[in-house]
């Protein structure tokens, strides 16, 4: 059972312009048996409305990043405020969990979202974060209004997850995600269970060998991939997108000029926000 134990500011400053608020908590695992944290935004008038609950977001970040890394750097808290403020997507909290790896460069041992030797990650994540979240944070807790995405690796995961569990998700979508090809990422070489994790959750070979029950599943969420044209996942995203036409899952596809790093991340906030908004609405 995961619980909080510190609650710290987070993010950036806008001067005089009204926006959400974003905080960082350190929780206890007891499936990990160790500390992880996780940045939050909250909407504008969240802590002015005590009575409203709001959807929830999740969002996986890239290897070599963290949870604190969009907080401080990639603008996650102004491309929410934006979108809300101008019509173009509903409020929502936004869960930014941490999966970095252990070495300076955040690319270590247990890095990623899915289970390693010691590491249940996912267990976790679906067994104590989430009903954490749901608990203390003021989410709306039912498929329909739970929502998942990721960047690269974190791509992969978000995917990866709404693949196997369904009931949890109502969309999922993923930016330069590792859809296909997992064995394309140069990190597979630097740490054997973490290629492992990448190579046995491959979501184009999910969806290319599910059953009829899990097609069927499948078609319950709504799905949404964005990947630049000189990205070099770009196959894979072409792999999954194809699979998941063959099985007659709908899915959104998005290709725009721009390669696989933090700026084309950051530009396709926006519009996964609105698809969201969609579905919620």
């Amino acid at each position: 059972m995961a619980k909080i134990i510190t609650k710290t500011s987070a993010g950036s400053s806008f001067g005089n312009i009204k926006g959400g608020t974003m905080k960082r908590f350190t929780v206890w695992s007891d499936v990990l048996q160790a500390e992880k944290t996780f940045i939050a935004y909250f909407p504008l008038d969240y802590d002015n409305e005590p009575a409203r609950r709001y959807p929830a977001m999740y969002f996986f970040h890239a290897a070599g990043s963290s949870d604190e890394t969009w907080a401080r750097i990639m603008q996650l808290q102004s491309a929410a405020d934006d979108s809300v403020r101008s019509g173009m997507a509903l409020p929502m909290i936004i869960i930014v969990p941490d999966a970095s790896g252990s070495d300076e460069r955040k690319l270590g041992k247990r890095l990623g979202y899915f289970t390693v030797p010691g590491w249940d990650y996912e267990r976790y994540f679906h067994t104590e974060l989430i009903p954490l979240v749901d608990a203390e944070l003021r989410t709306i807790a039912d498929k329909r209004h739970r929502v998942i995405a990721g960047a690269s690796m974190g791509g992969e995961a978000a995917v990866a997850y709404a693949q196997k569990y369904p009931e949890f998700y109502g969309a999922a979508a993923a930016l330069c995600g590792i859809v296909g090809k997992p064995e394309q990422s140069t990190l597979t070489s630097t740490d054997k269970d973490y290629a492992q994790s990448l190579i046995a959750n491959n979501p184009s070979l999910f969806v290319k060998n599910a059953t009829p029950a899990q097609v069927e599943a499948l078609k319950t969420i709504r799905w949404y991939a964005d990947c630049g044209d000189n990205d070099f996942f770009i196959e894979g995203n072409f792999e999954f997108v194809l699979n998941m036409r063959s099985r007659g899952i709908p899915i959104q596809f998005r290709m725009r000029s721009g390669v696989h790093g933090f700026y084309y991340w950051i530009t396709g906030l926006a519009p996964i926000f609105r698809f969201f908004s969609n579905g919620f609405a």
